[in-house]
């Protein structure tokens, strides 16, 4: 098994600089222009997108980095790509519109289609969540404290971590067959981390994300007991597909939850 530890470290300085980047320019009145796909686009999301791929290909010149913010390479190139950089320089763009702080910035490393270390990196809150594989998952602080993570066996009521800024009428009809839950509203890939620090049991999503979105967060709640499944049960792969869009997903910090059920 390689060992992937030694650029943890880096990563999550990386992570950190991006961050401070993005703060100052949530301090400022930014513009927000609209993509192609009308997703939201601020000079922040720009600025972390250079500094992370400044800074990998310092780290690692010869591995490929496939950002949010950068030309998307054709599949038939990227099938080639054994191991690679997958980047999200500024995860919930909508909550940095919104000014709420629960937004990220994601950095993942992929070999043989999983993630096998990844960073959420928290700027508002001021912590970053970071895993390697074989090596668990910890919550750093901005003052260099750390404590492991680790998943909980889930309880009565249920807690469902959910996103602030996408609702689905199918969501809401499994929330009505799960019965009694807690409802506990986070944005971009924060949730992953809610779930990997036994704060939520659960985070159920339909519709579309992107493989960017949902990496670093993978690689965190597996590293720390939880998996990331389909939902025909199979474990979330990457780079294995022409499009970069994920399928419906369920993060589980208890595998034993009947989740199946809520699906009928």
């Amino acid at each position: 098994m390689s060992d992937y530890t030694h650029w943890l470290e880096p990563v999550r300085g990386l992570a950190e600089l991006a961050g401070r980047a993005i703060l100052d320019i949530y301090r400022t009145d930014f513009d927000v222009e609209q993509k192609d796909d009308q997703s939201p686009l601020t000079a922040a999301d720009l600025a972390a997108h250079r500094i992370i791929s400044d800074g990998l290909r310092q780290l690692t010149p010869d591995q490929p980095i496939l950002s949010e913010e950068s030309r998307h390479a054709p599949f038939a190139e990227r099938s080639q790509w054994s191991r690679f950089w997958l980047v999200d320089p500024l995860d919930g763009t909508r909550e940095f519109v919104k000014r709420n702080g629960e937004f990220s910035v994601n950095i993942a490393l992929i070999e043989a289609g999983r993630p096998v270390l990844g960073v959420v990196h928290a700027p508002v809150l001021g912590w970053s969540a970071a895993a390697a594989q074989g090596a668990g998952a910890s919550l750093v602080q901005s003052n260099g404290d750390r404590q492991p993570l680790r998943v909980q066996p889930a309880k009565a009521p249920l807690r469902l971590a959910g996103s602030r800024s996408h609702g689905d009428a199918r969501l809401n009809a499994v929330l009505a067959r799960i019965g009694e839950h807690e409802l506990r509203p986070m944005g971009s890939a924060l949730k992953f981390v809610l779930v990997a620090q036994g704060e939520a049991d659960v985070y159920l999503r339909f519709g579309p994300t992107s493989e960017w979105d949902t990496a670093a967060g993978q690689c965190v709640l597996e590293q720390a007991g939880g998996s990331l499944l389909s939902l025909s049960g199979e474990p979330f792969t990457y780079n294995r597909r022409d499009t970069l869009l994920n399928g419906d997903f369920i993060a589980l910090g208890d595998p034993g939850l009947a989740w199946q059920s809520w699906l009928a």
